[in-house]
């Protein structure tokens, strides 16, 4: 997994994995989590990609649009 950048400092995100249809985030205070193209789908997928490597607003977006939407909760 890479550890996500957290530019603005105050992420809940500590690591993420990219794959072709999936991301996983690792939270820093709970667990990790699957995103793929059957849940939440492909367009926030992609968009959790773009995110995760920028190193900003990845757990805003979670926490705003996807909400509990997860393929998995891995522990």
């Amino acid at each position: 997994m890479e550890r996500y950048k957290n530019r603005k400092g105050d992420s809940g995100v500590e690591f993420y994995e990219i794959g072709s249809d999936f991301i996983i985030v690792q939270f820093i205070n709970d667990g990790s989590y699957l995103y793929n193209y059957k849940i939440p789908g492909p367009s926030h997928v992609e968009q959790m990609k773009k995110l995760a490597l920028k190193g900003r607003g990845l757990s805003t977006y979670i926490s705003t649009y996807i909400k509990k939407m997860y393929a998995k909760k891995i522990d």
